[in-house]
This record gives C-alpha cells, sequence and structure tokens, in this order.
C-alpha cells in the first residue's frame, strides 16, 4: 500500500496566478451591480467574479460565473478589459484560500448590459456566495472593496467608466 504524499506549497512570492473574470454589470440607469460576501465580515461588497476553468474561454465563464452567483445569464457583453488585472491575496488569506496554490488572480475583465429584471437576480443559487445586493455608482465601488483588491477596482473603474456613462447618455 502506497502512502499518499502532499505536495509542499511553493513560498508565497513563486505562487502563480490562479486565471479568473471579473464583471461590471450595468443596469438601465447606469448603475452596477454590487454584493456582500457570505464569506467575508464586515461591509464589504464586489462584483461577481470567479475562476476559468481549464480550456474555458472568458467571455464563456464570465457568463457562467453570473448564472452560479446572482442565478441568472441575462446580460449582454458590452467590452472587456484591455489587459489582464491581477491582485495579491494576503499572505495569511492566500495559504487557506486555493489550497494554497496561488498568491492571487489574474483577471479578464468584462462590461455587460444587464439585460433582464431585478426580479430575475436570485442569491439562493446551488452554491450562495452572496447575501444581499445592490446597484450603486461604479466611481464609488472602489471604496467598497475589501482593502487588498482596492487598486484592481480602481483599475476597472478607469476603464470602464468611460463606457458606462456613455451607455448612460445613450
Amino acid at each position: 500500500m502506497s502512502k499518499k504524499h502532499k505536495l509542499p506549497k511553493l513560498p508565497y512570492e513563486q505562487r502563480p496566478y490562479r486565471p479568473g473574470i471579473g464583471l461590471v454589470l450595468v443596469n438601465a440607469q447606469g448603475k452596477v451591480f454590487v454584493a456582500q460576501r457570505v464569506d467575508t465580515p464586515g461591509d464589504a461588497w464586489q462584483f461577481p467574479q470567479g475562476g476559468i476553468d481549464e480550456g474555458e474561454d472568458p467571455r464563456r465563464t464570465v457568463l457562467r460565473e453570473m448564472e452560479e452567483e446572482i442565478g441568472t445569464p441575462k446580460a449582454e457583453i458590452i467590452a472587456e478589459s484591455k489587459d489582464w488585472i491581477a491582485y495579491d491575496l494576503p499572505a495569511d488569506i492566500a495559504d487557506k484560500v486555493w489550497k494554497g496554490r496561488f498568491r492571487g488572480q489574474k483577471q479578464k475583465w468584462f462590461l455587460a448590459r444587464f439585460t433582464g429584471k431585478d426580479s430575475d437576480i436570485d442569491l439562493e443559487t446551488e452554491h450562495p456566495e452572496f447575501c444581499r445586493w445592490q446597484w450603486m455608482d461604479l466611481a464609488e465601488t472602489p471604496a467598497m472593496i475589501v482593502g487588498f483588491k482596492r487598486a484592481l477596482y480602481e483599475q476597472v473603474v478607469a476603464e470602464f467608466l468611460p463606457l458606462v456613462r456613455a451607455m448612460d447618455k445613450g
């Protein structure tokens, strides 16, 4: 009988980034969807986001994650970020999340127009990630996020805010 050997975790600085997506979902009033995670204490809000499965296209991932996290696929992709944007988890959290294999996430971000009604949003999914949600101004979102993701949100806002403002006028 052979024993299973647990591979040692790589040192934090040598860990790769987990590939993922993020979604800025805009309603007809030009407000964006944010939700509070069930597993994060305090008043931290975030956009839907998630990991890309091996071989999965990021555009497919964003719609899959949207349905898994907020219960609806009703959206039309308007734009995607020019670059992949990364964030680092704090080292103590990185040792617990994703079995300690990653130092953070490298994400492709998408801007999408919500094509449904508020009643289409259902946080009671198979594996609930959020406990409540709201629509808010995109420019306000970096102040609502956990500190280690703030710089990423500032980049996303800088890239997508002109597009959201143009959608609101058109």
